[in-house]
């Protein structure tokens, strides 16, 4: 077996492995890889095991941290949606987490899969290779048929969607980049005085926006955008919820938030993508505001979970203090 890396990955054989992969997500593909390389302050390295010109196992970690000299404690791996495998050559897996750590530790204090489907048959081999199983659950929701997806959302919820469509709500695709620019100043404004979490540049979501990697969603009221949610798409399998944002204080009873995973949602019913993910709903054992949200949406509750490589122990725990630092002093 050979480790290829980067641009030595045939682009050709990338997506071949990536069309039969049931694991496949959007966050595994060439094009993804591309942008997280083509916005500054972020980067991606693709990872890849082949066989005889076959490529049987892949990973696109992509490393993100804040700016400044925050970034010097808040370096990480993210591996959206796991890695690529071949059901065949299970072998490769160990070999590949090998490669990753040697090729990306040195970067990162920490690397991290976050699961959007079950990687539960290759544990052990996580385990073997110093990786900690991190329980995390999930919601994700059919969209097929109208009908049952209508009836699969709590009355309330379906009652909200009602009274803002009646009061006028809709909901469109980004015509522009202008548009763009309105939702993220709605998303920029949430991260900064509500979820207190780093956020990618603007720049990100200009990128996905003219690379064409899925759809922006807006929320529309009186002509102004009052919420909207970014949507990566892998085609005829499933779109995802990567970023969602609303001005619910101060549109209440137009219910933007909600709205725009009802937009997701309905889109995926009218082109023919049968499952909707909302990307994660928390850890099991805390409590959780946003997963009871996501819940009234009648999706099938999943525990995917999450692998974490920690790679400077006095780093991670300083990175969590400060994010808890930055949460009850609001810094």
């Amino acid at each position: 077996m050979d480790v290829l890396i980067n641009d030595s990955i045939p682009i050709s054989a990338w997506h071949e492995l990536l069309s039969r992969d049931p694991h496949a997500t959007p966050f595994q593909s060439p094009e993804f890889y591309n942008l997280f390389n083509a916005v500054a302050g972020l980067s991606a390295q693709a990872i890849a095991i082949s066989q005889t010109n076959k490529i049987i196992a892949l990973a696109v970690v992509t490393i993100q941290k804040e700016p400044g000299l925050k970034g010097y404690f808040s370096r990480r791996g993210i591996i959206y949606g796991g890695f690529l495998m071949d059901p065949e050559f299970t072998e490769a897996v160990d070999l590949l987490l090998q490669q990753i750590s040697l090729y990306i530790s040195r970067k990162c204090i920490y690397l991290e899969t976050r699961n959007f489907s079950d990687y539960s048959n290759y544990r052990e081999s996580f385990k073997r290779n110093g990786w900690d199983y991190l329980p995390y659950l999930n919601f994700q929701v059919s969209t097929s048929a109208i009908t049952s997806l209508v009836a699969s959302i709590s009355s309330s919820r379906m009652r909200q969607i009602k009274k803002a469509i009646k009061n006028g709500v809709t909901w469109k695709e980004a015509s522009d980049l202008k548009e763009v620019e309105s939702f993220y100043m709605i998303l920029r404004t949430l991260y900064k005085n509500k979820i207190k979490k780093p956020l990618f540049s603007l720049n990100f979501f200009r990128e996905f926006y003219e690379r064409d990697l899925g759809k922006y969603l807006l929320v529309w009221y009186k002509n102004e955008i009052i919420g909207g949610i970014l949507c990566p798409i892998l085609k005829n399998q499933c779109i995802y919820e990567f970023y969602i944002c609303g001005l619910d204080y101060e549109y209440k009873d137009q219910y933007p938030s909600i709205m725009a995973t009802w937009a997701a949602m309905e889109y995926a019913n009218q082109n023919n993508i049968p499952l909707f993910d909302f990307m994660g709903a928390g850890k099991p054992d805390e409590q959780y505001g946003v997963r009871d949200f996501k819940a009234r949406f009648g999706g099938k509750e999943v525990e995917y979970g999450r692998f974490l490589k920690i790679g400077n122990r006095f780093l991670y725990e300083f990175g969590k203090l400060y994010l808890i630092a930055k949460l009850v002093l609001k810094i």
